[in-house]
């Protein structure tokens, strides 16, 4: 006998709403023979009634109302397509209520209130499901919770916002300064109008915390992380990188420091980070041009592996959401303890590993300072770097853009406690032969 069809229903209905629904339709017999049975959109909440209809026809109802969705008895799956940490979470906790499982594409929703959903879906016995909320298309969320379950991760670092990979991209391609190349992205449509969640790192940061909490088995910790956009990198940073063999993007690094190096450096725990970092060109994910998007998880059995593709988009990021269908479609009828635990491990095994302050974040850097030309400047630097048990792996010095009578001078470190770095920056910035804030910017090999 067939099995009923799983009865879905979208929470809003814009450019992902649409997509999910195109992509069910086109593709229905294939998802069918993947879930063992049929995926159907049931209903969908939108505003603008006209709007929903023009693209479900007599396929779906639309409702106006998204609570008219969760109380309806035969809907079994919610989809919050909604976006925000305000009404998304009213309604996902209303959804879990009732008993009904859930699909979110909402990084800022998990990354803020994880914990709270994630105890009431387990209470209730449904599932919620997020692979579309980090990285779009790209199938991060399953392949750390589930493909590299044997390994101990070790870190994860990621291109997580299309929008900044796409400026940084252009600045280093064509030269040009942020303002410029950020007007060129609002008017491509890469960038939204107002792009504060994207420059200033909100949403990496908002994926690398999801990412965080899978990797390690701890909460989701928004809170914590350290966050830097690139509002503030300067294109002659960017060349200087690149004749340096470096390129720099916008990295969501998440980091174990429990066995590193010993007392050398700070306690252990874990970092959560959002920062512009200069990456060895050589790297494949220095190679990640445009508004795509790429993941790197280093685990102790698999060594090194990279995920790679489109993280935004209706298509992409609906791909992500159906594949939530499909997983609890097919595990619907399961009991609810042998299931796939939301975030990796067993909730009674979640670990209270601490989030590292930045000061005590381990990492190198590259430093640029405007500095007078004159004799000695570079030994009093060096100096102070070495006062600060800092070392130097290289060091270049070209003419200043600023005048004649200064001198560009840029620093590569090896790694160091970021805490020592505060400290060697606030004594060289006091010199007087260093003539302009100096620009300090992190450093990963990745390797």
């Amino acid at each position: 006998m067939a099995l009923k069809p799983i009865q879905v229903g979208l929470l809003g209905f814009g450019v992902v709403g649409s997509g999910v629904f195109q992509v069910l339709q086109r593709n229905q017999l294939e998802i069918c023979r993947r879930a063992g049975r049929d995926i159907v959109v049931k209903s969908v909440s939108r505003r603008d009634l006209a709007a929903a209809r023009a693209v479900v026809g007599d396929q779906a109802a639309v409702v106006a109302d998204a609570r008219d969705i969760i109380r309806d008895p035969a809907i079994d799956i919610v989809v919050e397509l909604i976006g925000g940490t305000g009404i998304a979470r009213e309604l996902v906790l209303e959804a879990i209520a009732a008993g009904k499982h859930v699909v979110t594409a909402n990084k800022a929703l998990l990354a803020v209130h994880g914990s709270e959903i994630f105890a009431a879906a387990s209470s209730k016995g449904v599932m919620v499901a997020f692979e579309a909320a980090v990285a779009g298309g790209i199938p991060i969320i399953k392949a750390l919770r589930e493909g590299l379950t044997a390994n101990r991760i070790e870190w994860v670092a990621g291109i997580i916002n299309g929008t900044t990979n796409f400026i940084l991209s252009e600045m280093r391609s064509k030269g040009l300064d942020f303002g410029l190349v950020l007007k060129e992205a609002q008017r491509l449509g890469y960038a939204e109008a107002d792009p504060t969640f994207d420059i200033e790192g909100v949403d990496a940061a908002h994926k690398a915390t999801i990412l965080c909490a899978i990797a390690f088995g701890v909460p989701v910790q928004f809170d914590k992380a350290h966050v830097e956009g690139i509002a503030a990198l300067q294109a002659v940073d960017i060349r200087y990188a690149e004749q340096l063999g470096y390129r720099i993007k916008l990295l969501g690094i998440t980091k174990r420091r429990d066995d590193m190096q010993g007392a050398a450096y700070a306690a252990g725990g874990i970092e959560l980070r959002v920062h512009p970092t200069l990456i060895p060109s050589t790297r494949l994910i220095a190679n990640v041009e445009g508004a795509m998007n790429a993941v790197v998880v280093q685990g102790d059995a698999v060594g090194s592996t990279l995920y790679y593709g489109k993280g935004a988009g209706s298509e992409p990021t609906a791909s992500a959401v159906i594949a939530d269908l499909v997983d609890i479609t097919r595990l619907a009828t399961a009991d609810p303890d042998h299931r796939v635990p939301h975030l990796a491990f067993q909730p009674g095994a979640m670990a209270n590993t601490p989030i590292l302050p930045m000061s005590e974040v381990v990492t190198a850097f590259y430093l640029r300072l405007v500095v007078a030309d004159k004799a000695g400047v570079l030994a009093r630097i060096t100096g102070i770097l070495a006062d600060n048990d800092i070392s130097i792996d290289a060091v270049l010095q070209r003419e200043s853009a600023e005048g004649e009578k200064q001198t560009d001078l840029i620093i590569l470190t090896h790694d160091t406690v970021e805490g020592r770095m505060n400290a060697a920056l606030a004594q060289m910035q006091a010199l007087p032969t260093v003539l302009a804030p100096i620009v300090r910017i992190r450093k990963e090999e990745l390797s």
